[in-house]
């Protein structure tokens, strides 16, 4: 099961308690003040590591406390610091305040971290003259946590456009393929190789009318493709489930400028899937006819076509084309 979204509560440590202790003599007779201070509470941090893929985790175990700092002891000792608790979370998630929506952190890459949530300071003992005082608490916070899947290429399109049947066909990767809509429920990732070279690819749920209101999938899918170098926006021409693939073109380009005018400017490849069958060609025509920028016909199947449109996206992504 792929998570891609969860609700966590988080807290520190709280500050150990400062002690109160005098030192006497052998009569009794106090002769001053030994009182340690407590020690800190525990940070709570999370850390973003390559060996954690989803959220599922946090489905179930939703709330997260780091260790209190011990008390100060007579004789001046003060308290151990409490041990800081680690939370690892995938590569790409973002942390998020729960009450206020604000973006606290971006964990992008393996090992980054963040102390989300501060240890209280441990109290102050009598040693110095004043009363002692007890720890303070350490932060709490609620938390969003949002994963936007990394991935070099996105594959785009209508539901049952051919994504899934394509990446199967290029990568390792195993996504579920059936002649009905949604049979992709959520992002499969597959690493292509060429030569020396190699890119992840994500087959991305598909995408209705609507999504950029989040209808459907929507902004459960929108926020995956982000991160990605290039989009694959995969166009069944085979007219059997949908009969104008000209108009399915333009209305998935129109859902990415609504959701975001930077994904929407973000290179693209247009690619003419299920070209194997009877009236493709004449669909493959009528795009061609229509706009301007280059179209790979393909068909995942026989494979005819997948080679050109590989070389041209790692020829993008490489840098090797403009």
């Amino acid at each position: 099961m792929f998570i891609d979204q969860a609700r966590i509560s988080v807290s520190a440590g709280a500050g150990g308690n400062g002690c109160k202790s005098f030192l006497g003599d052998r009569s009794g007779k106090i002769k001053k003040a030994d009182g340690g201070d407590g020690g800190d509470g525990g940070d709570l941090i999370i850390e973003s590591s390559k060996s954690i893929q989803t959220l599922l985790d946090f489905q179930y175990n939703r709330n997260f406390t780091a260790q209190r700092g011990a008390h100060g002891g007579s004789n001046n000792k003060t308290g151990k610091r409490g041990e800081s608790f680690t939370i690892l979370v995938p590569c790409g998630t973002i942390i998020k305040d729960d009450d206020t929506g604000l973006v606290l952190r971006d964990l992008v890459n393996h090992g980054d971290s963040v102390i989300i949530a501060k240890g209280g300071r441990g109290g102050k003992g009598n040693s110095r003259r004043r009363d002692n005082s007890p720890g303070m608490p350490g932060e709490h916070k609620r938390l969003i946590l949002e994963l936007k899947l990394i991935a070099d290429v996105g594959i785009i399109g209508y539901p049952n456009a051919g994504k899934s049947t394509f990446i199967s066909a290029v990568s390792s990767a195993k996504s579920k393929i059936a002649d009905y809509p949604f049979t992709t429920k959520s992002p499969i990732l597959g690493v292509v190789r060429r030569d020396d070279e190699a890119l992840t690819f994500a087959d991305m749920p598909g995408l209705i009318d609507g999504a950029h209101l989040g209808r459907g999938l929507g902004h459960t899918f929108l926020r995956h493709i982000e991160r990605t170098s290039v989009l694959i926006h995969m166009v069944d021409v085979s007219g059997i489930e949908r009969p104008d693939p000209y108009q399915d073109l333009l209305a998935i380009e129109k859902e990415l400028e609504l959701y975001s005018r930077e994904l929407a400017k973000k290179k693209k490849i247009i690619v003419l899937s299920k070209i194997d069958q009877p009236d493709a060609e004449k669909n493959v025509k009528k795009i061609r006819s229509k706009i301007k920028k280059e179209v790979f016909p393909i068909s995942s199947v026989t494979m005819k076509g997948v080679d050109d449109l590989l070389d041209h996206v790692f020829g993008l992504v490489y840098g090797k084309k403009s």
